[in-house]
């Protein structure tokens, strides 16, 4: 036997393998067996997960984002007062905690960063609230310096997701039905509101989270009380509705909340949560005029799916089962844009991945 090329095979095998690992984190619920955020390998080749460990020990990390760079990560914590977290990422993938500082609002639910780096904005549900805030060079926080209160005394507002694309702001608010538009003020940190009414959304549906295409061309809102996506396309002032789509199959007679939304690496196809239904529904996209053909409704093998992603290949959609304390893998077919499930593993609590 050649040892050389033996030994040398295996090195290849095993460096192979390496690349083939990316690390995944795990945001959960803590009033159970969880103890905050998780970290895990996710192998790009074959689908699998492994290696679930606590990454940092944090309360209700219901949501996380990486800073542009990749070398934090900052969370909110739904419980309690509500508040923001920020975290360096370590050697061996664990988090170190650099800085706590309040939400300004109860049940902090959603944060995001802008692509420079130096702003985070965070949604806080029961509060009906946003939060803004400056990160410092070395990751940390500091405290809030522009607020947005939403709530009026006819109507509770429940502003669930917020997010920057270019001078903008995207706050949408499930309580008021509407999704507010700010601009970007010259002094290059505070926004000024353009409008609460850019994007039409139907009376009761609850816009909870959104995307936006590369081209900024058009916007997909996931509606939680109506299980249904409003689509719309920009204009000159605003955006025109397209038409709103049922996320549920035509049979499905019973409760659902919609969670969760998120395009496909090529922008082809539209991929959003059902909670209830416990679904993963499938729109394939004309990327002409924005419209949507349903193409797929598949079981997510567990219950309630609060939070779903793409891996960074793009072949692989992995669901965040709360209820069921675990995270399913499904195989996305590249060319049709449908899924096929491929297995799952016990987690406690995710509501939250992030590659």
């Amino acid at each position: 036997m050649n040892f050389k090329l033996f030994f040398f095979s295996i090195m290849v095998g095993v460096i192979n393998c390496n690349a083939q690992n990316t690390t995944i984190y795990i945001g959960t619920y803590t009033d159970g067996n969880s103890k905050g955020i998780y970290q895990a390998e996710f192998n790009t080749e074959t689908g699998t997960i492994s290696n679930i460990q606590l990454a940092a020990e944090t309360q209700d990390p219901s949501y996380i984002t990486y800073s542009p760079n990749m070398q934090f990560i900052y969370a909110v914590g739904e419980g309690g007062n509500g508040t923001v977290s920020a975290f360096k990422i370590q050697k061996d993938k664990k988090l170190d905690l650099l800085n706590t500082v309040s939400s300004k609002g109860g049940a902090p639910c959603h944060i995001s960063i802008n692509p420079s780096g130096n702003i985070a904005v965070v949604s806080n549900y029961v509060g009906g609230s946003v939060s803004l805030y400056e990160i410092n060079n070395d990751g940390t926080l500091n405290e809030a310096y522009q607020v947005f209160n939403y709530n009026t005394a006819e109507k509770v507002s429940h502003a669930h997701s917020a997010q920057f694309y270019k001078s903008n702001l995207f706050v949408s608010d499930l309580g008021l039905d509407a999704v507010h538009l700010y601009s970007i003020n010259k002094d290059g940190k505070t926004y000024d509101l353009v409008s609460s009414s850019s994007i039409s959304i139907s009376e009761k549906a609850g816009p909870r989270h959104f995307v936006i295409t590369k081209d900024g061309n058009f916007i997909y809102n996931i509606n939680e009380y109506a299980s249904t996506i409003t689509a719309s396309k920009k204009a000159i002032t605003g955006f025109l509705h397209i038409d709103d789509y049922s996320t549920l199959s035509k049979d499905y007679k019973g409760a659902n909340s919609c969670a969760d939304i998120h395009l496909s690496k090529n922008e082809n196809f539209l991929y959003g949560s059902n909670r209830g239904e416990n679904t993963i529904v499938v729109f394939k996209r004309n990327m002409t005029d924005g419209s949507l053909t349903k193409i797929q409704n598949i079981d997510v093998e567990g219950e309630w799916p609060r939070n779903f992603t793409l891996d960074p290949s793009g072949k692989f959609l992995l669901v965040a089962n709360q209820k069921s304390n675990n995270i399913s893998v499904f195989k996305i077919d590249q060319t049709s844009g449908k899924l096929s499930y491929l297995n799952n593993v016990k987690t406690p609590s995710p509501v939250c991945l992030l590659f």
